[in-house]
């Protein structure tokens, strides 16, 4: 992913195979801040998923759709988004949801003031829990733009950056906060994207869980399709489908005559809901 976002650095790559499967309305109560009651059933994707800078043509969506990926992660918005969308409307939304694809909404907010690399958009201490709210805000509008409706979830991509650094973890956790309940406040799911090393450490180890996302993309590059193997917290955490895994990068790969560089991911969580 942060690839995708700020550079075109080479990763590693490999092979898995696994299973899929689709559930729906699973997983509410990992959402904290959130009365089950009043929320739209969770459409969940257990199975084989991918991410890729530039959602890819509608051409290539049918060339791929031959049963070894179910799901397909896009880029919905952010001032830290690296690619342009060219495809990415409400009418391919609707024509890959109509070829059976699940889609996962993800957003490049603001970053960390430690971050080592530039950004267009950085959070302070000041500015992030504002930040959050604008920042969700704007999420909600782009993914509702697309035809992703209420109770989708909206993954935030956080890059890497030095969670030792108490005041700039802080007001990372500030922003994170202030977009999450945002994002439920429009009936919408919180996701993250973070590496296990850092952004998604400082999740998943926070001692206050208060509106923090119920749902945890985590970037560990080794191999392993699963969610739960290499899962590097307790055991209890994010169930109940509300774990994602991405565990290849830069993969290039041929499928139906057209060929893509892809990240993949092993994916049991929430998907937009469409249509």
């Amino acid at each position: 992913m942060a690839g995708h976002r700020q550079s075109k650095k080479r990763r590693y790559v490999t092979w898995a195979v696994a299973g899929a499967a689709v559930v729906t309305g699973a997983g509410i109560a990992a959402q904290t801040s959130m009365a089950a009651t009043a929320w739209p059933a969770q459409k969940t994707f257990t199975g084989r998923a991918f991410d890729t800078c530039t959602a890819p043509s509608l051409t290539a969506m049918k060339a791929w759709h031959t049963g070894y990926y179910g799901a397909a992660a896009v880029y919905v918005g952010g001032k830290n988004r690296g690619c342009a969308q060219p495809n990415l409307t409400a009418s391919w939304v609707k024509s890959v949801n109509s070829l059976g694809w699940k889609l996962i909404p993800i957003y490049v907010g603001a970053q960390p003031p430690c971050q080592t690399s530039r950004s267009p958009e950085k959070l302070t201490a000041s500015t992030a829990a504002s930040l959050g709210v604008s920042d969700a805000q704007d999420a909600v509008a782009k993914a509702s733009a697309l035809g992703m409706k209420a109770g989708s979830p909206v993954y935030l991509d956080m890059e890497p950056y030095d969670i030792t650094n108490k005041a700039c973890n802080d007001a990372v956790l500030t922003y994170v906060r202030s977009f999450m309940k945002t994002l439920r406040g429009k009936t919408y799911r919180g996701g993250y994207y973070g590496f296990t090393s850092s952004s998604a450490k400082a999740i998943a180890t926070a001692p206050n869980k208060t509106d923090l996302p119920g749902n945890l993309w985590y970037a560990l590059w080794d191999k392993q399709y699963t969610t739960t193997a290499d899962w590097p917290w307790g055991s209890t955490q994010f169930t109940d489908h509300s774990r994602a895994h991405q565990y290849m990068v830069n993969s290039k790969e041929t499928r139906g005559g057209v060929t893509l560089t892809v990240d993949r991911d092993a994916w049991d969580a929430p998907v937009a809901v469409v249509g």
